[in-house]
């Protein structure tokens, strides 16, 4: 682990007229800012998620995990399952956080990624069709982006799918989205081999870090510093 001074606090983001709950991690100097959006049944919270921050904050990458739904939202969410599902409302809370961020002093040179998982990941592949000057990376673990539809021939943002080699229905569905991502940008699917949909298998999810933290350094860090 690296030695690396990092500030961390609890935010309130106002989007799109409601608040929502966060936690931001800073380093000293950060190279870039990624921000995690979560998947089904997840919140900010997410033990798996928090570990990827810590990778990403361990190689200077500033953090924001935050919940895509209120508390109210969580309770009716557990009981109906269908809000998890409402790609584009996800999508516009995503773009509300990254309207936020433009407001924010620590992020005015940072360049910007996206982590999803499951649900997640279509709603940041959205989020990134839809606002590409304000995402510079999409990188989806055990990701659904078939669900993001036809935004993904808008995509024009370097984009990289992790799926578990035991995940073979995910695996079908990330190669079909890859080949709708447009042509000429940079994407690729990496499988991680012996993961299962959660990467719970010893090892995996430790791989599936490593792979979004090269991918996130590669196009957020600033040439100068690399």
């Amino acid at each position: 682990m690296n030695n690396i001074n990092t500030e961390n606090r609890s935010v309130q983001i106002l989007s799109m007229g409601v608040r929502l709950e966060g936690f931001i991690s800073i380093p000293d100097e950060p190279k870039g800012l990624v921000v995690f959006v979560h998947g089904s049944g997840s919140s900010h919270h997410s033990p798996r998620n928090q570990y990827v921050a810590q990778v990403l904050q361990d190689a200077g990458l500033a953090t924001l995990l935050f919940d895509l739904l209120t508390a109210p939202e969580e309770t009716i969410d557990l009981r109906s399952r269908h809000l998890r599902f409402d790609i584009d409302l996800l999508a516009r809370r995503t773009m509300g956080v990254l309207e936020w961020l433009d407001l924010q002093p620590f992020a005015y040179d940072l360049k910007r990624g996206l982590f999803g998982a499951s649900t997640g990941a279509a709603a940041a592949l959205l989020a990134a069709a839809e606002l590409p000057e304000k995402v510079d990376a999409v990188v989806s673990r055990g990701g659904r982006p078939d669900l993001a539809g036809e935004a993904l021939a808008k995509v024009e943002t370097p984009t990289l799918l992790i799926v578990g080699g035991d995940d073979e229905a995910v695996i079908k569905l990330n190669e079909q989205a890859l080949t709708e991502i447009q042509a000429g940008i940079q994407k690729k699917l990496k499988i991680v081999p012996g993961a299962s949909h959660l990467f719970e298998e010893a090892g995996t999810l430790e791989q599936a870090a490593e792979l979004a933290r090269n991918w996130f350094l590669e196009y957020l860090t600033p040439v100068s510093v690399r």
